[in-house]
């Protein structure tokens, strides 16, 4: 999601800005869905959920793994041009800074909410903490460094075999481990937290992207980082069969055979999120490693398209959201809802979304379509306007 700016202009890495740019435009199909699928139907639940209602769903199961984990191979490339205590600080600001974006500029584009009765835990609170993390990681050796990573990335389900509710019934315990979608923390009568992700996998994952920007250093060889990333791609998705086929370990939803042959399909890739598991890593992550692979060399207008997002993911991140929430409460006012219905009676449903409020799945699309649409000339000009400016403010969005 986020990417990390460097102290000078520096020369950007076209395939990560594609599957960056990919991604970036992947999310925002998400997150119009929340807003306008009327009824919200839940995806994964395989007693409603429809073939292309579940693919809308999982395609952008790629978004936040790749985030993360290209955050982490901007966190290398970041320190190659400072010193581990300048890399230390930068990391801990910026990540300090992306846990205070969370909790205000996008938890008030969301909500509405100008009292913020409701803080939100999502994918940025999860980047600037493993920021901080890793921040203070760095000054361990990076083969130390790689191992911690393998071992929160390939150990964290065995929390699922032993259920710790002195850890999980904390907020601290949710926060860092066992933190499920839409999980509600209150603080007082009125005002609460909703933990979504939470922060330990995550760390995991990015400080794997972070060994793995070792291979982005200009003195690799260019062929023998693409086989290590398809390898390493393919091997994450090999182990993501086998262990989900046999249900051996990785993930606590276990797949099983349904009444028909979609449903069982549905089954097999409905893997967790929330914590996310050891397979839904693996499945995306292994996508993501053999795109970067195959992406190194590509040159065509769609890849032209994609990198004008990929260079400005952060300030499209923000952007989109109160875009959404404009055409949101547009959508609303011209539908006739009454103002009574602007302000939900469940305090964790966002303001401007009655029960029956939005268009079927086709209608999601095309306003999905709209909002990349609109979005692509800000993101073009800004891209150009960092690219020739050279402010402090500037690595801050």
């Amino acid at each position: 999601m986020v990417a990390l700016a460097e102290p000078a202009a520096k020369q950007r890495i076209a395939s990560i800005d594609i599957l960056r740019g990919m991604v970036m435009l992947i999310m925002a199909l998400d997150h119009v869905r929340d807003f306008f699928h009327q009824g919200h139907a839940v995806p994964t639940d395989l007693a409603i959920t429809t073939p292309i209602l579940f693919f809308t769903r999982w395609i952008t199961h790629f978004c936040a793994p790749i985030f993360v984990f290209l955050s982490g191979i901007s966190a290398f490339l970041a320190g190659t041009r400072r010193t581990k205590k300048e890399l230390s600080a930068f990391l801990i600001k910026r990540g300090l800074w992306l846990i205070a974006v969370e909790w205000v500029l996008i938890t008030f584009a969301i909500k509405l909410d100008p009292s913020f009765h409701l803080i939100i835990f999502q994918v940025i609170w999860a980047i600037g903490g493993s920021m901080v993390l890793l921040g203070l990681l760095v000054w361990l050796p990076l083969p130390v460094i790689g191992i911690v990573g393998a071992v929160i990335f390939f150990g964290h389900n065995l929390f699922d075999l032993v259920k710790i509710s002195a850890v999980n019934d904390t907020l601290a315990g949710r926060l860092l481990l066992s933190a499920r979608h839409g999980d509600y923390w209150p603080l007082t009568q009125n005002r609460g937290l909703v933990t979504s992700y939470a922060l330990l996998p995550w760390t995991g994952v990015m400080i794997i992207g972070y060994v793995f920007g070792v291979w982005y250093k200009k003195s690799v060889d260019a062929v023998k980082r693409k086989k290590t990333l398809l390898y390493s791609g393919l091997g994450l998705l090999g182990l993501f069969l086998v262990f989900r086929y046999f249900n051996i370990y990785g993930d606590p939803a276990p797949w099983s055979a349904q009444k028909n042959t979609t449903l069982s399909i549905i089954s097999f890739f409905n893997v967790t999120k929330y914590p996310c598991s050891l397979l839904y890593l693996c499945m995306t992550l292994g996508v993501a490693m053999v795109v970067l692979s195959v992406t190194e060399k590509v040159s065509n207008k769609f890849a032209d398209v994609l990198i004008i997002y990929g260079n400005v993911p952060f300030f499209y991140y923000l952007c989109h959201w109160y875009l959404i929430k404009l055409l949101n409460i547009i959508v609303f006012v011209a539908s006739g809802y009454c103002s009574c219905l602007i302000v939900s009676t469940h305090p964790r449903v966002a303001r401007f979304q009655p029960d029956d409020f939005g268009f079927n799945l086709a209608g999601v699309y095309v306003v999905w379509l709209c909002v990349i649409a609109a979005l692509y000339l800000p993101c073009r000009w800004y891209g150009k306007y960092k690219k020739t400016h050279h402010y402090w403010w500037l690595s801050y969005l």
